[in-house]
């Protein structure tokens, strides 16, 4: 626990409220309404226009604002053996599955859906080194139909635990997301708590763990990102 806590002093957590992926928007968006709403007041005698735009407008920049939150969390606790929710959502797969690409075989996968109200940062689930990061073109089927994990744009996360267990992350575009940002970095050590990426608009994140893997979350269940504990590895 106590070299956990060393290794957290020296990620490069972002502290910021809002996150980077969303600053040049919103800051447009706000000087335009302000610039839009400034020009109503001053020549449209009828404050009405006024008021309706400030209340359409105003509630969509807050909506905006709420999917760029980017909260600084901490896990409370020891992090071995233990896989936590890399994003805020709603868990929409628990069960066996094949996974072609990479092990051939059946994992134990775990997917949560992001809707365009969740905060889309996403953490590493894991504690480990990142062994290695690839994107894949394709479809933007709505994020939560099974063919999406396999169909849809994505970005594939290898990490390797320092029990040398590896653990498949995926990150995937939906219907509206068509922007999928990856930090992680093949070579770099990475712990929960850290930042692995982040998506725009509603989407999903997918993750493969062993068999032996067991299952802290059922379908429907909310979860929260590097808190909620979605699984264990032994």
């Amino acid at each position: 626990m106590g070299e956990r806590i060393k290794k957290l002093k020296k990620i490069r957590i972002k502290k910021i409220r809002i996150h980077r992926e969303g600053i040049n928007e919103l800051t447009l968006g706000m000087l335009l309404l302000i610039g839009i709403g400034m020009l109503l007041w001053i020549f449209v005698d009828n404050k009405i226009p006024f008021w309706l735009f400030a209340v359409v407008f105003g509630t969509a920049w807050l909506i905006a604002l709420n999917f760029y939150r980017c909260p600084i969390r901490y896990f409370n606790g020891d992090t071995e053996d233990l896989v936590v929710a890399p994003a805020d959502g709603k868990i929409v797969v628990v069960e066996e599955a094949e996974e072609n690409e990479y092990f051939h075989d059946k994992r134990l996968m775990i997917s949560i859906f992001m809707s365009p109200l969740n905060v889309h940062a996403n953490w590493f689930p894991v504690d480990g080194k990142v062994k290695f990061v690839r994107h894949q073109n394709g479809n933007y089927h709505k994020a939560w139909l099974p063919k999406a994990s396999e169909e849809n744009e994505h970005a594939d996360i290898m990490i390797t635990t320092p029990d040398g267990e590896d653990i498949l992350v995926r990150q995937i575009a939906g219907a509206m997301a068509r922007r999928i940002v990856t930090y992680a970095k093949e070579g770099e050590e990475c712990y929960i708590d850290e930042h692995l990426g982040f998506i725009k608009l509603g989407s999903r994140v997918d993750v493969f763990l062993p068999l032996t893997a067991r299952a802290c979350v059922t379908i429907g269940q909310p979860t929260t990102g590097d808190q909620t504990v979605i699984a264990k590895l032994t």
